[in-house]
């Protein structure tokens, strides 16, 4: 769970569902593999956030005079805590949203709290199916991937507007 959170994209769809598996054999109890995995999640988000404050400091005559920096400033400014919080309730995004966070520099305190926050309730959320359906946890996986599937489109789709609003500009 911190190496998801560390921008390296290991789906908690899988390690949660797995540990829910093992609470239901007794292995583990419930409520620690869900703290566990929150602070994992809080661990590596630490990580990925610090990076992105060294980053800017060795980057920001380069950032600041990107003009996507400053549409990204104004809005992690505006949503930056929320943001974190809901942003650990969707995959793919939960993986990355520290490194802006910290690139942007969102309160640390206020952006951990939610951090933990949505990755308690994410952690929950993936443990128990895997406590409920017990031997059979796998078949949660690919229920999940569509849901990651369905952002990257979204995320893709973004990222050509993008691309077609900056060569319109440039033009």
């Amino acid at each position: 769970m911190a190496l998801e959170s560390a921008n390296i994209p290991i789906p908690s769809e899988v390690i949660m569902p797995f540990s829910g598996f093992l609470v239901s054999r007794g292995v583990f109890y419930f409520w620690p593999v869900v703290l566990v995995g929150a602070l994992g999640n809080l661990s590596g988000s630490m990580v990925s956030y610090y990076i992105a404050v060294y980053f800017e400091k060795w980057t920001r005559s380069w950032v600041t005079h990107n003009s996507y920096f400053s549409v990204s400033k104004r809005w992690f400014d505006r949503y930056g805590v929320t943001a974190a919080f809901w942003s650990r309730l969707m995959p793919v995004v939960r993986t990355f949203i520290s490194f802006p966070a910290g690139l942007f520099r969102v309160s640390a305190w206020k952006f951990f709290t939610y951090t933990f926050l949505g990755s308690f309730i994410w952690s929950a959320v993936l443990t128990y199916p895997g406590v409920y359906l017990g031997e059979n946890w796998q078949i949660i996986e690919p229920i999940l991937r569509r849901f990651d599937i369905l952002i990257l489109v979204f995320l893709g789709i973004g990222f050509i507007f993008m691309l077609r609003n900056h060569f319109k500009k440039a033009q």
